[in-house]
C-alpha cells in the first residue's frame, strides 16, 4: 500500500498539477476515497496497525483539499445557476453562448461591483448590458 501511495503522492504532490486540471480532480478524488475507505475498513475490523494509521493521517490533507474544491465548485455553480436564472428572468431566452459568456464575465467581476451590477440590472437593458462586457 506504501507503494501505491507514493505514486499518488508523486503524481499529485509532486507535478502541482493546477487547480483546474481534471487530473488534479481526480487524483484528489481517488485519495479522499482511499483514506475513507481505510477508515471505514479499520472500524469494521477493529484492528489499527501503525502503517494504515500512517496512510490516513498522509492522505487527510489530499481528503481536506479534495472536499474543498467540491465545495467550492457547488458554490460557482449555485452561482452560476441564480445568476442564469435572474438574467433570463430579466431578459427573456438568450442565446446559450451568449449568456454563458456573460455569465462568465460577470462572476469574474469582484464582489461589490458585481453586486450594484445585480441591483442596478432593473435599470440596464439587454444591449446596455452587453456594450459594458464588451459583447
Amino acid at each position: 500500500m506504501r507503494e501505491i501511495y507514493s505514486l499518488f503522492s508523486l503524481c499529485f504532490f509532486r507535478l502541482k498539477l493546477p487547480e483546474g486540471n481534471p487530473l488534479r480532480r481526480n487524483l484528489l478524488e481517488i485519495l479522499a476515497n482511499w483514506r475513507i475507505n481505510l477508515q471505514v475498513n479499520q472500524m469494521n475490523q477493529n484492528v489499527v496497525d501503525d502503517e494504515d494509521r500512517e496512510l490516513i493521517m498522509n492522505l487527510s490533507p489530499a481528503y481536506l483539499r479534495w472536499r474543498e474544491e467540491a465545495v467550492q465548485e457547488g458554490q460557482q455553480e449555485g452561482q452560476r445557476l441564480i445568476l442564469e436564472s435572474m438574467l433570463q428572468g430579466r431578459f427573456g431566452m438568450m442565446d446559450e453562448q451568449e449568456l454563458s459568456c456573460l455569465i462568465t464575465r460577470i462572476l469574474q467581476l469582484p464582489g461589490t461591483d458585481r453586486t450594484q451590477l445585480l441591483l442596478n440590472l432593473s435599470n440596464l437593458s439587454r444591449e446596455e448590458l452587453l456594450a459594458r462586457f464588451g459583447m
